[in-house]
């Protein structure tokens, strides 16, 4: 069984690259090392998975946006599953950089989905976002609502994809699983988001910028359930069966959120890392910034319901073990 991963310098990448290897599968990674943050974090991810798993682990340097590029790299291998983890993330680097999004997100969504088409696979889960939800004020978010009211250029691109994805199921047949993603923090995560920010400028003795005075809601989601949820999801694909699937599809497609089901103040965030640097955060208050929303919490009784998917990792214990590893493996680097 060999699974291609696409975003495998990436964050939730390498883990689920590692949970899978771990069981005695086979991975082939690809990633172009987009310089969005630290190129020596993406690498030493890989190189990880390369010193721990290496005969069962390949990897090849290429930018999934790029069709032929992408057909080259892997005309030698025999893909038996897709995670498509690979994207250009980032709410308000969107605002910036548009042109990135579309090339990753859209182009980059569509050549994964043609990937799979003519490979013949069994499964193909793809990263979604929270994002798509918008400015929505009734909570939690469920899948079953509607999703058309996008505040960000990236947001909008996920939306894309989970369209483009139910057609290629409605015309093609291809299992697939979308995956709303809600904030995702932990060891070797990433270092434009808030958990490794705050932890950095905690431990530095720099102030803090938090938005929106301080005023917002997420649901913090630990790495380690992300990745069971994944595997949960790859596991298990939807039945080409006509009958109602999450998101409202009748085709072997359907979507779920995975969050911990918690949303928490950014105020309490920064309470954690606090007691878990054992230092107190100089904190810069600012008003919201554009394309951010207000709350994110998932609704998961459709993936607990139809996987058993329940999150164990609270923030009391995801965040000292985010320091820890932060402390430890890359503060000195």
């Amino acid at each position: 069984m060999t699974t291609l991963i696409t975003g495998a310098a990436g964050f939730i990448g390498m883990h689920v690259a590692a949970a899978l290897l771990e069981r005695g599968e086979d991975v082939v990674g690809i990633d172009n090392f987009t310089p969005y943050y630290s190129l020596d974090l993406k690498r030493a991810r890989v190189a990880r998975l390369d010193a721990l798993y290496g005969q069962s682990f390949s990897f090849r340097d290429v930018d999934f946006g790029d069709a032929a590029a992408l057909t080259h790299a892997l005309s030698d291998e025999k893909i038996d599953r897709i995670v498509h983890l690979g994207a250009q993330p980032g709410v308000r680097y969107s605002l910036e950089n548009p042109a990135a999004y579309i090339h990753s997100n859209i182009s980059g969504h569509v050549n994964i989905l043609e990937l799979a088409r003519h490979s013949d696979i069994s499964h193909l889960v793809y990263a979604s976002s929270s994002s798509v939800y918008g400015l929505r004020a009734d909570t939690p978010f469920r899948v079953a609502d509607r999703a058309d009211t996008p505040i960000s250029l990236y947001a909008a691109t996920k939306r894309a994809d989970e369209l483009m994805s139910e057609t290629y199921a409605h015309l093609f047949r291809i299992p697939q699983t979308g995956l709303r993603f809600f904030t995702v923090y932990g060891p070797w995560g990433r270092p434009d988001m808030a958990v490794w920010k705050f932890t950095e400028a905690v431990l530095q003795g720099r102030p803090i910028d938090v938005y929106n005075h301080g005023d917002m809601l997420r649901d913090f989601t630990f790495i380690d359930d992300i990745v069971r949820g994944v595997i949960l999801a790859l596991d298990h694909p939807p039945a080409d069966d006509g009958g109602p699937k999450p998101g409202g599809f009748t085709t072997p497609h359907r979507l779920y959120n995975i969050g911990n089901n918690r949303p928490e103040q950014l105020t309490g965030l920064i309470q954690a890392i606090e007691e878990a640097c054992g230092r107190s955060a100089e904190i810069n208050l600012l008003p919201m910034q554009d394309g951010d929303v207000y709350q994110t919490f998932a609704d998961i009784d459709d993936i607990n319901r139809d996987l058993g998917f329940v999150p164990a990792t609270p923030l009391a214990v995801g965040i000292p073990a985010f320091v820890n590893w932060y402390v430890k493996e890359w503060s000195n680097r």
